[in-house]
């Protein structure tokens, strides 16, 4: 989805001339090449979750489809299978999704949302032990990682993103979902004293089903999306702080782990006008994408139906963890009408929200589109405003604030995370129909 997003606002920076937005003050640093690959990985993999750098250059890799996790050396050779399906293994693997988290010192966190578990795994790869999950509610956004917002370990603290609350209300047997928050707090839970807090809050994207019921009691649902939504970005640095990057006005909010605050300035963009014209051009290209992308893998509108439906009662692995979704009968109590077993649930239509409802200005980034490198440097993948050369681009800002650096990652290539020294590791991936298969490429940030 992001990358139709991305494409569909290249589209927009040469399709004619924007007005600029009023300067931020400032220039921005010239665009230059990521250094060199120094290395690429040779193992079938498919989508890589996260990873986690130990020293020696040896690297954790989640293999999220191939449901196992792998210690790598530094030519990324497997040394060891440290979690994976096979019957008898003690590490297994579970059936929903999960993630790595970098723990004291150089050993990592392996949270299975679906267990409701975490392993502790030192840097051989050897399981030190098992702890369960802090708040079973919480699982899921633990193991988000690299899915939507994922955690992190701080000063005896996991770091992570609140699971959104929807309420859902049953009318004449079809269930209505309420609005969906657009702010959600980022929570901060001690492994020690189970004392939970809230850090701050950060602006996320938002769709709202519609759902509907023919007379022979299928439902079916539509998705309303906006394509350049104005979201809020998150980090945890190496020293602990919460870095929140805001896109409304493109700067970083800081929270010490002391609890201190400060602020940066203002970044320079290269922010751009839409006009009522680009809006309906957006709206009108990203749906043609959708709708192309739809045709070509049917099995996915065949997968996320059942997926629906699976949320919606009955249908999903008992004690999975899902959505919080409180469902009440309408004039009953919670619970009253609703659905004890997963609706038939025809295939989601997804639809683009109306061009009146898309921002003026065209946003810095979009959601899940940061990441902090092992200097404390936040590296924010941005959307482009105007012709730039064929790759991604990533502002990296320092601890002030200021973009100190604008880098370009090679064509098809994303930052997976990174490794002390100034390594970076990125993710070259491949999809063929429903199949997707990832290379990971180790390279110099110069």
């Amino acid at each position: 989805m992001k990358r139709i997003l991305a494409i569909s606002a290249l589209s927009l920076t040469t399709a004619g001339a924007l007005h600029a937005q009023p300067s931020t003050g400032g220039s921005r640093p010239a665009i230059r090449p990521l250094g060199a690959v120094a290395s690429t990985s040779a193992e079938p993999l498919g989508v890589v979750n996260n990873i986690r750098a130990l020293p020696g250059g040896k690297l954790l890799v989640n293999d999220m489809t191939g449901r196992r996790v792998l210690l790598m050396d530094s030519t990324f050779t497997v040394i060891k299978v440290v979690a994976d399906t096979t019957p008898g293994n003690p590490n297994a693997y579970g059936g929903g999704v999960a993630s790595l988290i970098a723990f004291r010192g150089d050993s990592t966190l392996f949270v299975d949302a679906q267990s409701l578990s975490m392993l502790v795994i030192d840097s051989n790869g050897e399981v030190a032990r098992v702890m369960s999950v802090p708040r079973a509610q919480d699982a899921m956004m633990l193991a988000a990682g690299g899915i939507g917002a994922g955690a992190f370990y701080s000063n005896g603290h996991l770091v992570y993103r609140g699971m959104p609350n929807i309420r859902m209300t049953v009318v004449n047997g079809v269930p209505q979902m309420g609005a969906m928050p657009d702010t959600m707090p980022i929570t901060r839970v001690n492994l020690q004293t189970r004392v939970v807090d809230t850090v701050g809050y950060v602006k996320i994207p938002t769709s709202l089903p519609n759902i509907s019921r023919s007379d022979d009691g299928k439902m079916s649902v539509t998705i309303e999306v906006n394509p350049l939504p104005v979201v809020d970005e998150w980090a945890v640095t190496p020293n602990g702080d919460v870095a929140f990057v805001r896109g409304r006005d493109y700067h970083v909010d800081w929270v010490e782990a002391n609890g201190a605050k400060r602020s940066g300035p203002k970044i320079a963009f290269d922010w751009k006008r839409l006009t009522d014209d680009d809006k309906v051009r957006l709206a009108d290209s990203v749906k043609a994408l959708l709708d192309k992308q739809a045709a070509a893998n049917p099995g996915q509108g065949a997968a996320m139906a059942t997926a629906f439906g699976n949320m919606m009662g009955g249908g999903a692995a008992a004690g999975a963890p899902r959505m919080q979704v409180m469902i009440r009968a309408e004039g009953g109590p919670p619970g009253a009408g609703g659905p004890t077993r997963a609706p038939q649930v025809s295939a989601p239509k997804i639809n683009v929200v109306s061009p009146s409802q898309l921002p003026d200005y065209q946003p810095p980034f979009f959601a899940t589109s940061t990441r902090a490198d092992a200097d404390g440097n936040l590296w924010v993948l941005t959307i482009p405003t105007k012709p730039q050369p064929a790759g991604s681009v990533y502002d990296v800002i320092n601890g002030k604030g200021d973009v100190t650096e604008r880098v370009l990652i090679p064509e098809g290539r994303t930052v997976l995370g990174f490794g002390p020294g100034g390594i970076v590791y990125l993710a070259k991936r491949t999809t063929e129909g429903s199949t997707t298969t990832t290379t990971i490429e180790r390279a110099r940030a110069k």
